[in-house]
């Protein structure tokens, strides 16, 4: 449902093609009864091994299991303490805390974290950045000015009244993902103000959208193509017998300016 997961999927399934590899797809929704079961159907069609975003809860026992049974792991986006096996990943505190400090570097001083939860390694990690950026430059953390939860635009749509509702509103919003952003930006747009120009908005991912929104979104690339293809190759190259570190690898995110940020407008 996520087009960031749809980039890191184009690049596995091109990485698998080379090799004559097939896959089969599972969306587990965050449901870990759902991932559960798919990973048993896997073990049952005797699969080669599994690349996983893990759901939301996963344990560590549940990697190990697989792996046990002769199914080999990678894990994409997301991490599990004590899961011994490779990962990859974009740098996500590092890249948040580039959405932010460019956030400050145009004058912010109120800046709201939006979307996200702190029961994955992904959204602890984003806040974490934007949390450091903030106090790095003297700035305060207010608790209130992060909404988390929305990871989907019409979830992004709607935190835009709660946004906006905030005492001492922010100046910008630093968003989880760049579907929280563009939906954000249009709740914005329907409480007649100009984001980019009234509220500055960044996103992270860097998908398709990103640069056709309106106004076009200044977001964070995140490596979902590499990340894709670095998955694949570790599993194949284990698939071979050959030496994989069970180790986190992570992309380092870029950070494209556009349209959907500017200095700040203080409006009575």
């Amino acid at each position: 449902m996520n087009p960031f997961f749809a980039e890191i999927l184009r690049s596995i399934e091109s990485e698998l093609d080379r090799s004559r590899q097939t896959f089969i797809l599972s969306n587990h929704y965050d449901q870990l009864e759902k991932q559960r079961t798919f990973v048993d159907t896997l073990l049952q069609l005797g699969a080669d091994g599994v690349i996983m975003s893990p759901a939301i809860g996963t344990p560590p026992e549940d990697i190990v299991m697989a792996e046990e049974n002769g199914l080999p792991a990678v894990l994409i986006a997301r991490t599990v303490e004590g899961a011994q096996v490779p990962v990859f990943r974009g740098d996500d505190s590092y890249g948040t805390g580039l959405a932010t400090n460019h956030l400050i570097s145009l004058g912010h001083k109120r800046i709201a974290m939006i979307g996200g939860t702190d029961q994955t390694s992904t959204g602890r990690d984003r806040y974490q950045g934007y949390v450091a950026a903030m106090e790095t430059a003297g700035l305060e953390v207010k608790p209130s000015w992060r909404i988390p939860g929305p990871r989907t635009k019409q979830a992004g749509f709607e935190a835009a009244g709660q946004f906006l509702a905030l005492k001492d509103r922010p100046t910008a919003a630093c968003c989880w993902n760049d579907l929280v952003a563009i939906g954000l930006m249009n709740g914005i747009a329907r409480a007649g103000l100009v984001p980019g120009v009234d509220i500055s908005v960044t996103g992270y991912d860097d998908l398709e959208e990103a640069a056709i929104a309106t106004p076009a979104l200044t977001t964070v690339w995140n490596g979902q193509r590499e990340v894709g293809r670095r998955a694949a190759r570790a599993l194949l190259d284990r698939l071979g017998g050959q030496s994989v570190r069970a180790s986190q690898e992570l992309i380092k995110p870029e950070l494209h300016v556009r349209q959907s940020t500017g200095n700040p407008v203080e409006r009575a």
